[in-house]
Parts: C-alpha cells; structure tokens; sequence
C-alpha cells in the first residue's frame, strides 16, 4: 500500500526506539493483524473519549465498549465496504476468513467473524503506517454507527435514561 500522506507513525517510532524488523505484513496471519488492530481500535476509542472531557472511567468505558463490540464492528464494516480498497477489501476477507478458535461473548458467528475482517484491516493499516487512512475509516465507521444503547433513547423519558 505504502500511500502515506505525512502523519506522524508511532509504529515506525515504536520499531526504531526497539530495534524491531520491518516485516512483510503480507505474511502475517490475519488473526495477527486483527490482535493488534484490537488495540490500535480500542486505543482510538479511548483516545476519543478521554478528550471529550474528563470523566469516570467506568463511564468512558461505558461509551468506548460499546463500539468495540463484535456486533458493532460487523455493523460499521457494512458502511465500510463501498469505501475500501482492493487491497484492504483482501485484507477485510483474510481476516473474516481466517479460522480462530475462540468466539466473541454475546456475538453471532456471522458478527464475530465479520470483526475479526475489521481487526485485521485495522491492525493492517496501523503497521502498515497508514495512520491517516487509518482514522479516515474508523470516522467514517463511527459518524454511520449508532449503538442500540443509544438508538431512540433521546425520545424516551423513563426511570434510569441516561443522564448524557
């Protein structure tokens, strides 16, 4: 892929301050691009909800849980889809495609599989050092999502709605 746009890439830090090969990520199995695409996900979530202002973190991983979930990633890869590249869309199918031998809690095969494809495309793009196209999907994944939590709740006014 290698079409930087001149953001910064903490991978490429990460691999210089430790001395860390650069491999060819075309030989890495998809469950190994999904299992750092995982954290790069989840380290953007929470990055998002900590700057939205200071809170409790049970309460900031209230709001970043639910868009980490299985459902939801399997959710924002149907918006996903029109928007990706050849390439990504082989790396999406690597990763739905691989065989994992552990299943999401409360997740649909179909679902968890679906999240893994999103994993691995993340992980990929972050080491990759595709850090701009990186967050360029994930916002338009985010801006297309609304957590079942959420949905309607504006118009309800019942005992325990949440309080914003």
């Amino acid at each position: 892929m290698h079409n930087h746009q001149t953001d910064y890439n903490l991978e490429a830090d990460i691999r210089r301050q430790f001395a860390l090969e650069d491999s060819d990520l075309r030989t890495y199995s998809p469950l190994t691009l999904a299992y750092i695409g995982d954290g790069i996900y989840e380290l953007i979530l929470r990055t998002i909800a900590v700057r939205q202002g200071n809170r409790q973190v049970n309460k900031l991983h209230q709001q970043t849980s639910r868009y980490a979930k299985a459902q939801a990633q399997s959710e924002m890869m149907e918006t996903l889809l029109p928007l990706l590249r050849e390439e990504e869309l082989q790396i999406y199918r690597r990763g739905r495609n691989a065989k994992s031998y552990t299943t999401a809690k409360n997740a649909s095969v179909n679902d968890y599989r679906r999240a893994t494809g999103f994993e691995a495309l993340m992980g990929y793009l972050y080491l990759d050092g595709s850090t701009a196209r990186l967050l360029e999907l994930v916002k338009a994944a985010l801006e297309n999502y609304t957590p079942p939590e959420r949905q309607g709740s504006e118009t309800r006014n019942h005992k325990g709605a949440e309080d914003g």
